[in-house]
């Protein structure tokens, strides 16, 4: 059973936080090892966070940052990001973006390992989705590229999807318009890895649907709508249009028996049809992910209405940043916070925007002007 979300926000465990994406991040990205900043917004003080050196020139303008909003977190840092850490203090649990093989050496946990290995591999998501009913595109599964049946191929509907069952930030996948343009994305795979070939869900609005296990119990932490630049994730708004978490339930609460531990989500199509919604499920992801963070630090401050997006930025220093008459106020709970800002030293950053609709979209345009 799940229970109220008003329970789950504030921790009262002691982590050790290291949210260091290097270990299964796409390559190439510029700025990825400075991610393990956003992490800072949701510690509480009696934490310990592990941030990338690089970010100490930045620390006493965050710190004073969140102090002006309310905005608790710890000032235990440990300015390296070695994993070694997760298991040297007594009385602290590990808190990681993501569970893998690089983090169990560190802290075993066999059950949590096994089942993000499993349920990582979309071809595993949707093997376990058909078997727990749940709504899913339709959606050929392969073990490798080189086991695509020709004759199965002249009877996919195009538009399609191919994509690697294992892939982050939209790398691995494509869209293909016809058969020359799967055959062409075919080409583009080593012949060993597993894919999936899946219908293209008609929608323009899609979910992210994030739970939490917390001690022994599932919590649903929040639904909110993706917003995307292709396949990319750029950000998050919430409230939500849609919110059905009891479509799927079922395999939150598969994942949570089956050992998952922290913060997962799945990603959900909103489908029109002539008999009502549909809500295919896409993916799992088995980890915290970009809408976790501003969803963390919304819960702590009580904010009910807001927008998290990335943005690009000519400043490479956040005391270049000018929030005067824009930054969050605790009185009114509208305006900016800075959630992603170790990033600004490679002139990207995440903002979160509170408050109405409208304020949102006048914060937006005056924070590019400011930012660009």
């Amino acid at each position: 059973m799940s229970i109220a979300i008003d329970e789950a926000y504030f921790h009262t465990t002691k982590y050790i936080i290291n949210h260091d994406i290097m270990h299964c991040t796409a390559e190439g990205v510029v700025g990825n090892h400075l991610y393990s900043g956003r992490s800072l917004g949701f510690s509480e003080p009696w934490d310990i966070i592990q941030l990338h050196p690089d970010l100490a020139s930045l620390w006493d303008d965050i710190n004073a940052h969140y102090r002006r909003i309310g905005l608790t977190h710890t000032e235990n840092v440990i300015w390296n990001l070695d994993l070694n850490e997760l298991g040297s203090h007594i009385g602290y649990q590990p808190s990681v973006f993501f569970y893998g093989r690089d983090e169990f050496k560190y802290w075993g946990d066999d059950q949590w390992l096994e089942t993000v290995d499993f349920i990582n591999s979309k071809n595993n998501f949707m093997a376990l989705a058909n078997k727990l009913g749940i709504d899913v595109p339709k959606t050929l599964c392969f073990d490798s590229i080189h086991s695509i049946d020709p004759w199965v191929v002249r009877e996919i509907v195009f538009p399609c999807y191919i994509k690697a069952a294992i892939s982050v930030s939209g790398v691995g996948i494509y869209r293909c318009q016809n058969e020359d343009e799967l055959h062409e994305a075919i080409g583009k795979f080593n012949h060993d890895v597993p894919v999936q070939v899946q219908e293209e869900v008609l929608s323009e609005t899609f979910l992210n649907m994030q739970y939490m296990v917390t001690g022994n119990e599932l919590v649903r932490l929040e639904a909110s709508e993706q917003i995307l630049d292709g396949f990319v994730h750029q950000g998050n708004r919430v409230p939500s249009s849609h919110a059905p978490w009891d479509m799927i339930e079922p395999m939150a609460l598969w994942l949570k028996q089956h050992g998952l531990k922290g913060i997962f989500a799945l990603d959900v199509a909103v489908v029109e049809t002539d008999k009502g919604f549909r809500y295919p499920a896409i993916e799992c992801n088995p980890r915290f992910n970009g809408a976790s963070y501003p969803t963390m630090i919304a819960r702590k401050l009580g904010i009910q209405k807001w927008i998290a997006i990335n943005m690009s930025t000519r400043h490479r220093a956040l005391s270049d940043i000018n929030l005067d008459g824009i930054e969050y106020n605790p009185e009114t709970g509208s305006g900016v916070i800075i959630v992603n800002w170790g990033t600004v030293l490679a002139g990207k950053i995440m903002m979160l925007l509170a408050g109405s609709r409208a304020y949102q979209d006048e914060l937006l345009l005056e924070l590019k002007a400011r930012l660009c």
